[in-house]
């Protein structure tokens, strides 16, 4: 089992593998000023970055081969088999110890632990964009990859490298120490430490060197250290082609155990442990990864620029003779046998797509994957509800997808259920045909969520902890779902509800019960994500911003319907980068027309309760940490959500590094007719604020803890009302 964790543990390595992983930032202590004309140098660099980028072109292509693994250092190979072979490790009485233990042990003799290939081809155009295509890719040990896996991208290939951006400038220092010659040209050498580096014993005088060419001001080569030597280092290089400095050549040797080997000599087992003979060798996790065959202009047609970002060509390995740079080792032969047979014996296959599921929020058994987002939840109506929703995936049917889901909220005691079935119209990409059937409530006057991925709905767990302004729903939908473009996706869906509120309400005097007939059309533009389509539906890579949410709902007097309305609501999300840090922020707003109950206009979001001293909520994608939560509704409104990453990073307590967020949140709106709904309620119709202050990684957690403080308007005497307290997962971001 532990060999099936390690192997697990390296492949979640591989998603987060980054140059700054090979040294751990502690503290902005040191007063040591940069030199001045490294700065400059740098500063030039940035502003000539675009125009040195590839990207700048036309068009161009080339391909590129990697191999990942996970081995002892080459300099201690011979050395390891020597005291391997001499040594009695693997006699019968060892088989007390931990057989994974020595099991691992053994494979390093002959072979590696992990090994991974891929080769791709990258085409661009001005007109159409970036097309990457994985020709080819094998994995030790598995048979199927993982696709979100395999479609990760290199750290520095076609952007800044992370130690010449702006934002990260105090974390570094700088020094312009010499001017080299490099395949025929002139570069600056600038070299590098971290902030507190202050050079003890058996440490590097410097964590690395930017090599930056004297004419153009591209970066040629860039090489990271770890502080302490052979522990690890990072290494990127470019080449000059076609007038733009295109990747050439990444290495990567990270320093990931020590492996303690102790002699185990059976006819003097009674020696004292400090007698015996040890060894230890360090296990390392490489990378190598070639570019070549580049080309500009490039003879690319528009169908070369179908579908996702990426695509899958090939993934049997059989094709990737054609790319290696240079032939496999013997054993590097010996791994894929070995661990072949490990994955074979031990199922790593299941577990690795189960892996894969839960980056999307699945599990995974077999046909069938149950969303995690669906087996608990809490809120103010419902108590804790629990649910299971199963969704029969690609291995019952490529094309055909039926669901259940049921839930049970221990408050009401009441039973919820939606069936439903997808109807795939190609494989290509996401676009099929969906119908269902449900009985469930949800909260009245909620923001649209669809089209939000896992992380965001994640990030909104918490909306209706104070919330118990709930309504009942019951009816059938149909939909179609399209990508049309790589970041363009539409739903079109029609719904015939019965709609009921569960709380004192009445709707112009005529009851708190309504048919409704109503269409639904809903549209995400991401245009500069990437993603992946798997056998399991379009998976996303990477979310970069901005971001257009937009729904836009009709209600209709036919098929029964009782409304007729119109409800449109908007969210924009963007963020962006400077000098001071990194600023995010959220617009977002709605308005409804016509006669339409109070589920059908906007709740502000609120987090907070009336009924405790002290306000404590989890954070909320779009919800205010001070505001009471169902109190107000308003039938139009706009909000913001502004948040600034401050550039002063410090250590408290382990490893993780914190920072500071500084959070503004606003809103302001109306409630055109409140006459027309019979129930206590306000209407948000002045401009409410509050301000906060994040702690990211607090006290070296994986959370961050948030002050919030209500100010403007709605500004009580009250300090406990004005006052709240909030936690979010890191994992969540912005």
């Amino acid at each position: 089992m532990k060999r099936i964790l390690l192997f697990l543990g390296l492949l979640l390595w591989s998603f987060g593998f980054s140059q700054s992983k090979v040294t751990a930032i502690e503290a902005v202590v040191i007063k040591d000023q940069s030199d001045p004309k490294a700065l400059e140098i740098l500063n030039k660099v940035n502003r000539m970055f675009t125009e040195n980028s590839p990207k700048t072109l036309d068009s161009y292509s080339y391909k590129s081969y990697e191999k990942i693994s996970l081995d002892i250092d080459e300099d201690s190979i011979s050395q390891y088999n020597k005291f391997f072979e001499e040594t009695g490790m693997f006699r019968e009485k060892r088989r007390k110890d931990s057989l994974n233990n020595i099991s691992a042990r053994k494979i390093f003799s002959k072979s590696k632990l992990f090994l991974w290939e891929r080769a791709q081809e990258f085409l661009y155009s001005r007109q159409y964009g970036e097309k990457i295509n994985i020709l080819d890719n094998r994995i030790s040990g598995l048979k199927q990859p993982i696709y979100e896996m395999i479609a990760l991208q290199q750290s520095n290939r076609d952007k800044l490298p992370d130690q010449l951006k702006q934002e990260n400038r105090g974390l570094y220092r700088f020094f312009l120490t010499d001017t080299i010659e490099m395949d025929g040209r002139k570069n600056f050498v600038i070299r590098f430490r971290e902030v507190n580096y202050k050079n003890p014993d058996k440490k590097r005088k410097y964590n690395g060197a930017i090599y930056v060419d004297t004419e153009t001001y591209g970066v040629k080569k860039i090489e990271n250290f770890s502080k302490n030597k052979n522990d690890g280092i990072i290494t990127s290089t470019w080449i000059f082609f076609h007038n733009k400095w295109f990747l050439a050549h990444e290495t990567v040797k990270l320093k990931m155990s020590n492996m303690k080997l102790e002699e185990e000599d059976p006819q003097h087992s009674d020696k004292k442990p400090e007698l015996k003979k040890k060894q230890t060798f360090g296990t390392y996790a490489l990378l190598t990864s070639r570019y070549f065959d580049y080309k500009s202009p490039a003879e690319n047609s528009p169908g070369d620029f179908k579908g996702y970002t990426f695509s899958v060509k090939n993934i049997r390995g059989n094709t990737l003779d054609q790319y290696r740079t240079d032939p496999l080792t013997e054993r590097e032969k010996n791994t894929y046998k070995t661990i072949d047979s490990l994955g074979r014996q031990y199922n790593i296959d299941s577990k690795a797509q189960v892996l894969s599921g839960l980056l999307n929020g699945q599990i995974r058994v077999g046909v069938v994957d149950f969303a995690v987002d669906e087996i608990v939840n809490y809120n103010l109506y419902e108590g804790f509800r629990v649910g299971l929703k199963a969704k029969l995936n690609e291995n019952f049917s490529p094309y055909f997808s039926p669901d259940y889901t049921f839930a049970y909220g221990f408050k009401d005691d009441k039973w919820k259920y939606r069936i439903g079935l997808d109807i795939k119209t190609t494989l290509e990409k996401d676009s099929y045909f969906r119908v269902d059937y449900y009985d469930d409530v949800t909260a009245s006057g909620e923001f649209y969520r669809r089209l939000w991925n896992f992380k965001m709905r994640m990030a909104n767990y918490g909306n209706n902890l104070n919330n118990d302004r709930y309504y009942h729903y019951r009816g059938a939908s149909v939909s179609y779902l399209n990508d049309v473009t790589n970041g363009l996706t539409l739903v079109f869906a029609a719904r015939r509800n019965l709609e009921e509120a569960l709380f004192d309400y009445s709707f112009r005097g005529k009851g708190s019960s309504f048919e409704n007939f109503n269409t639904l059309f809903t549209l995400k533009y991401s245009p500069n994500s990437t993603n992946i389509m798997t056998p399991q539906g379009k998976s996303l890579i990477d979310q970069k911003y901005p971001e257009l949410y937009f729904n836009y709902e009709q209600s209709y007097k036919i098929f029964g319907g009782d409304l007729s309305y119109m409800r449109f609501d908007a969210l924009f999300v963007h963020n962006f980068k400077t000098v001071f840090g990194t600023t995010g922020f959220r617009l977002y707003g709605g308005m409804v027309f016509g006669g339409a109950p109070i589920w059908k206009n906007f709740t502000m979001n609120g987090l907070a309760s009336p009924r405790r001293d002290f306000n404590f909520n989890l954070t909320s994608f779009l919800g205010f940490a001070t505001l009471e939560g169902g109190k107000y509704y308003n039938d139009r409104f706009v909000a913001y959500y502004f948040t600034h990453k401050l550039p002063w990073y410090f250590k408290s307590f382990g490893q993780n590094i914190s920072s500071f967020d500084f959070v503004l949140r606003g809103t302001i709106g109306d409630m055109e007719k409140a006459e027309y709904h019979q129930f206590r309620f306000r209407p948000l119709n002045h401009l409410y604020q509050e301000v906060g202050l994040e702690w990211n990684n607090f006290l070296s957690t994986y959370f961050n803890l948030g002050l919030f403080y209500r100010v403007g308007y709605y500004t009580t005497p009250n300090f406990k009302q004005n006052f709240a307290v909030q936690f979010k997962l890191k994992l969540l971001e912005f």
